[in-house]
């Protein structure tokens, strides 16, 4: 138990380190919260700061969660300083996949004020399983693509991996995690599904199919 919680903890610590947030204190740049949307992800640093510094941010983002899942979990520590019990081996990444979202979105650096965390459940996923990163990106693709809506797509993405992992009967671990992701990736967006319902959400036009082509992505 002290070995997950010793991982879990490092897992938090690494998902409060915030992409955009680190490459503004790094170059001087705003702090991306007071610009856009507010939120510290990829899509509004994309909106209000170009290309390349989104594609830093999303690099980021998406690298700590595959460190955390992929890296923290599976490590094994040295048996005299903390021991993971066999029995816990199975929650060791999805609960270092859960806080390390948790980092993101509530992190300890910058006054718990965070992203939606998406990029780092991405990367999570990636740490975890391929064929479950692959079902959760081409929903995310296609439900962006028939509907527009950039946020929708990534709350349908992370309902997609919970009902794939209980589908699949991958056990309560993984199961836990699915759920909890899909929780967290609802409750972020809350903002987005008020705009949603009120019509004044923005549409990422460039992948809309049927959605007019040019403007504002």
């Amino acid at each position: 138990m002290t070995g997950l919680l010793f991982k879990a903890i490092l897992s938090y610590l690494l998902g409060s380190i915030i992409g955009s947030l680190l490459i503004a204190r790094l170059t001087g740049g705003a702090d991306i919260r007071t610009l856009g949307s507010g939120n510290p992800g990829a899509t509004n640093a994309l909106r209000t700061q170009g290309k390349k510094v989104a594609l830093a941010v999303l690099a980021i983002d998406l690298a700590k969660g595959w460190i955390a899942t992929g890296v923290v979990a599976p490590w094994a520590l040295p048996m005299e300083l903390v021991a993971t019990p066999p029995t816990l081996q199975a929650w060791c990444a999805p609960v270092c996949g859960i806080a390390v979202m948790l980092g993101h979105i509530y992190p300890v650096w910058y006054g718990f004020r965070g992203g939606k965390g998406v990029a780092t459940l991405v990367g999570a996923v990636a740490g975890i399983s391929f064929s479950l990163l692959l079902i959760m990106i081409l929903t995310w693709l296609i439900a962006v693509m028939l509907l527009g809506f950039v946020g929708l797509a990534s709350i349908l993405g992370a309902m997609a991996l919970a009902v794939t992992i209980a589908l699949r009967n991958l056990g309560i671990p993984l199961l836990t995690f699915g759920i909890a992701s899909a929780l967290l990736i609802l409750y972020t967006h809350r903002s987005n599904i008020a705009r949603m319902r009120a019509g004044t959400e923005h549409r990422a036009r460039r992948l809309w199919l049927f959605g007019p082509r040019g403007g504002p992505a």
